[in-house]
């Protein structure tokens, strides 16, 4: 049996994902083409919102050979989750890549955008989905809903629209058919180690280590497996999310309380419109309405307090704010700030 270091933890993803070998071979996998260069492309967006910690993201600039020779750039958006997300978090950063202007091709008559591939690997299932890798693909259509074929790929058409991919990793129940579901068998959580979730445990006759592409793969998380402070970003990694998930679910119950009160809310106000009798009784119920805001403050200053409390443990766990900063999805004023509220 080989253990290896479970990539479904993002210090262990961002390791593999490092080597370029290792990114081309997951990227050419998921994408189906021949994929001969990949580099990583830094962020350049900031984003505060202390929500987002729960999605890790990485883009790359790939550049795919077709079998006809030509050479095509592509932006590959890889966005990796462990919790049940809003799809909005996923549309705001595809927002992002839209408005970049570094992401057009300048020195193209047309100025066109590079054609971007979103994929998504989910820690969750998405409804009833059985498919362990889901691929939406866009195509052209006439008023009579038949195909375009004519002019099709368009740059101008393809600049506007963009393909998707979806790895639902709790659906990855071993099965190795292809060259797909091999390389992503180094995410399938049902062969975590019993004692540790920490690890993977593969069985070499299953897995053939004499693969060249596979073999680099292996060796690096076997790598991460015996490497002490990767052990302990996986700790910490471990310790956050449980605050995270227990601070989602605060949000949400809250904004859900709070949508179903502005509901009933709404609804005598349109009552007292019609009384004028009843504006008494609508001045208690905004006061009351005040009061639950308040309480809303008070429980939001409450979530503040366990960020300044997990920025703390990060802090002494030994990590600097620049890269708690950037693990967070936060700016490092922010966590200065939050370290600066701690006695």
């Amino acid at each position: 049996m080989i253990t290896i270091a479970n990539p479904i933890y993002d210090v262990v993803f961002k390791y593999l994902m490092e080597d370029e070998r290792i990114a081309r071979t997951i990227l050419s996998a998921l994408l189906k083409e021949n994929i001969i260069s990949v580099e990583t492309r830094p962020h350049e967006y900031s984003n505060g919102q202390k929500e987002t910690l729960s999605i890790f993201r990485i883009d790359f600039a790939a550049t795919i050979l077709k079998p006809d020779g030509e050479k095509q750039l592509v932006l590959i958006e890889l966005q990796k989750t462990w919790l049940p997300t809003e799809t909005l978090r996923f549309r705001q950063y595809l927002g992002i890549h839209y408005q970049n202007p570094k992401n057009i091709v300048s020195d193209s008559p047309d100025r066109h955008a590079l054609p971007m591939v979103a994929v998504y690997l989910l820690g969750h299932t998405v409804g009833e989905i059985e498919d362990p890798v889901v691929y939406v693909r866009n195509q052209a259509f006439n008023y009579e809903d038949e195909p375009i074929r004519r002019g099709i790929p368009n740059k101008f058409v393809d600049s506007l629209n963009h393909n998707s991919i979806f790895v639902q990793i709790p659906r990855l129940h071993g099965r190795i058919n292809n060259r797909l579901d091999k390389v992503l068998s180094i995410f399938d959580q049902n062969r975590v180690c019993q004692d540790n979730q920490h690890y993977l445990s593969l069985d070499d006759k299953v897995f053939d280590t004499a693969d060249t592409d596979m073999q680099p793969i292996f060796h690096r998380l076997m790598m991460a497996a015996s490497n002490v402070e990767m052990r302990q970003d996986m700790n910490v990694e471990d310790e956050y999310y449980s605050i995270i998930k227990e601070q989602e679910g605060k949000v949400y119950g809250l904004e859900r309380d709070l949508a179903e009160k502005e509901t009933l809310l709404a609804e005598k106000e349109n009552q007292l419109a019609e009384k004028d009798g009843q504006l008494a009784e609508k001045d208690g119920q905004l006061a009351e309405k005040d009061g639950q805001l308040a309480e809303q403050k008070d429980k939001i200053a409450e979530q503040d307090g366990q960020l300044r409390m997990l920025v703390k443990m990060l802090l002494q766990a030994g990590q600097t704010p620049q890269t708690i900063a950037a693990n967070m999805g936060i700016d490092i004023s922010e966590v200065e700030r939050l370290a600066g509220n701690i006695d």
